[in-house]
């Protein structure tokens, strides 16, 4: 259904156990910068009326999300640490050429986070299944349904607002083939993506 090309190995779970703390600030801070990717949307393309009622009903919830993930950051005795490099998302952002037509960066920004969105799904299965916490692992199985809606409302809007669907889909197949790349190096840290 996600349409990733290379799953995650499931021993990744095995490095996010060993530091729970970790993949819990991690985390935090991917909730929080999602609601502010939707708020840049909103300032960004405010005349797109479909898209701005989306992306304020997004940064509710992933707000929402952001506290959920601090209140057990919490209730562990812990407190929230600092923002971590998101080296997936770095990599990711590189794929697109800088610059051209106002339409296709909306596209451009609406394909990675449909991509983000995907991996971290994909991600949170995985958590749901593996993990030993009985809590965290209900907890990941919730916030994994969320994470598959986001996926396919930004992959929708592409699709939308791209001038031509062909285009909009080549763009989305090339971006997974991209994706498979960067994932081949990467699942060696207790982080959401990395």
């Amino acid at each position: 259904m996600l349409g990733l090309k290379l799953p995650t190995d499931p021993r990744w779970v095995n490095i996010v156990e060993k530091n729970i703390e970790e993949i819990l600030t991690d985390h935090a801070f991917c909730e929080q910068k999602a609601a502010s990717t939707a708020i840049s949307l909103i300032v960004t393309y405010p005349e797109l009326s479909e898209l701005v009622t989306a992306m304020t009903a997004l940064v509710k919830e992933e707000i929402s999300h952001f506290n959920m993930v601090h209140q057990r950051i919490l209730d562990r005795g812990w407190v929230l640490g600092r923002e971590r490099k998101d080296d997936y998302v770095n990599m990711l952002m590189k794929f697109f050429p800088k610059g051209g037509s106002r339409n296709d960066q909306l596209v451009h920004r609406l394909l990675y986070a449909a991509l983000i969105e995907a991996r971290s799904c994909e991600r949170f299965r995985l958590l749901s299944e593996e993990l030993e916490d009985p809590e965290l692992a209900k907890f990941y199985r919730d916030l994994m349904v969320s994470e598959a809606n986001h996926y396919t409302m930004f992959l929708k809007f592409a699709r939308k607002y791209g001038d031509e669907l062909e285009v909009v889909n080549k763009k989305w197949e090339d971006l997974l083939v991209f994706e498979a790349e960067i994932m081949r190096d990467l699942g060696k840290k207790e982080t959401v993506h990395g």
